[in-house]
């Protein structure tokens, strides 16, 4: 698949570290799906309690969102983006070598070192997001940014999908002969493919960081622009929808798993649903953000994502596990992809690693203190037809509701809207019946 034919980039070296960096995406993509959804497992196969796995969950992204602060010092420190870059992605695939032989292990404190490792893991993963993301949306024009990260994400989805399928068909393969040994090999897995991706991203091109005075500000000042600084405004509502989808988020797998005692072909399936969905999404929302722009986007898919947790409670079939999941993921999809493009659209190239730090920042802290909630009320809210969970679920629901109702009216959309439309007449739109994108106004 050729890129440059569809993205061209002011000269040949950024086109060149552009195709590297939809390439590294794919084994990068396959390695956090690995993360992302079967750490929990792991954790419950090594005897985690919900209060475990929230811990397991909050902890390192708490302090992964502290040490957004470091981002800029460390590249000021290292001189270079690019070469933080590898040498944090080489760790980062070393972290997985303990990780897999943790399932095998048997001292008691393994849950606890498992925390240890992944509080690493995402300090790394935090610090690499945030350069990764200043260094490549420097190759690329404003109005090219939101094609490029589109394109690209369709692609690392994909990778996700094998990522997540991978993993599954193999714990499935072992779940009666060692359990143990299929979570070694997937994490084994997981491995290779982020020293893969470190070896890709070395080839990529470096680019000088250019800053002046006004660059310079704090954590501090930041939040103290809130009533004039519409960038604040979205991060806190973001982080405020972030804070209340992690009341649960966390616990979706150990509901399925542990509750509904289901298998790891079908939560697999669970999960692969909710991916493709998103992929799927991804060129849609895509689309209509162009034509109406990403805050509208955000709001209206704000407004509906309480749904999503809401939804568990009803039935716990498998098809309709899978049909709900398909709804949460083209819901999602559209949201993180506006609050990516948003981001870029908003601060200009010498203040982003700063600001992508402090965005970062906030929503880990709304993650810690989300999950960590979640963890203990888990335990501890009454049950709703037999379940604690889904309890918390109804919480979690009706929580992103009042966050998109009270923070949803701070922000405004940075570019130029070409067209206003009524959220009704996107979502006709959406689902193809009255198509807005293709006669846009002039």
């Amino acid at each position: 698949m050729s890129f440059s034919s569809h993205f061209i980039s002011p000269n040949e070296k950024h086109r060149k570290s552009l195709e590297i960096s939809w390439k590294e995406g794919i084994p990068a993509s396959f390695m956090q799906a690995i993360v992302d959804y079967y750490i929990t497992p792991l954790g419950l196969l090594i005897g985690a309690t919900p209060f475990q796995i929230g811990c397991m969950v909050s902890l390192p992204q708490l302090l992964g969102a502290v040490s957004q602060t470091l981002a800029t010092k460390m590249i000021q420190w290292l001189g270079s983006r690019l070469q933080f870059l590898v040498r944090a992605t080489l760790i980062q695939a070393l972290l997985f070598a303990p990780i897999a032989v943790l399932s095998l292990s048997l001292f008691p404190g393994r849950i606890y070192f498992l925390i240890f490792l992944m509080i690493f893991f995402q300090v790394f993963g935090n610090l690499i997001n945030t350069v990764w993301s200043s260094l490549v949306s420097d190759y690329l024009k404003p109005e090219q940014r939101g094609r490029y990260f589109g394109w690209r994400s369709r692609i690392a989805g994909c990778a996700t999908l094998t990522g997540i399928i991978t993993a599954g068909i193999v714990l499935y393969l072992y779940r009666h002969f060692s359990p143990s040994l299929g979570f070694l090999i997937v994490f084994l897995f997981a491995l290779a493919a982020r020293l893969l991706s470190s070896r890709l991203m070395s080839k990529m091109d470096d680019l000088p960081i250019t800053q002046t005075a006004e660059h310079h500000f704090t954590f501090l000042m930041f939040l103290a622009r809130f009533r004039k600084s519409n960038f604040v405004k979205f991060t806190i509502y973001v982080a405020g929808i972030i804070f209340c989808s992690y009341l649960a988020s966390p616990y979706f797998s150990v509901f399925m798993l542990r509750d509904l005692r289901i298998n790891y072909l079908s939560y697999m399936i669970v999960h692969l649903t909710l991916v493709i969905s998103a992929i799927i999404a991804y060129p849609i929302w895509g689309k209509h953000a162009d034509v109406i722009g990403n805050a509208k986007i955000l709001k209206v898919t704000g407004s509906l994502i309480p749904l999503c947790p809401l939804l568990w409670v009803f039935s716990h079939d498998l098809w309709y596990l899978i049909l709900i999941q398909i709804f949460g993921g083209f819901l999602w999809g559209g949201f993180n992809l506006c609050t990516v493009n948003f981001i870029y659209d908003s601060v200009s190239p010498g203040n982003r690693v700063r600001c992508l730090s402090y965005f970062n920042l906030i929503n880990g802290t709304a993650i810690f203190c989300g999950a960590a909630i979640g963890g203990i009320l888990a335990e501890r809210l009454p049950p709703f037809m037999g379940y604690r969970l889904l309890t918390l679920f109804m919480l979690s629901g009706f929580l992103r509701y009042l966050a998109n109702i009270f923070l949803s009216t701070g922000f405004n959309e940075i570019r130029g809207t070409k067209k206003k439309i009524s959220s009704i007449e996107l979502f006709f739109s959406v689902i193809g019946i009255k198509p807005l994108t293709e006669h846009p106004q002039e």
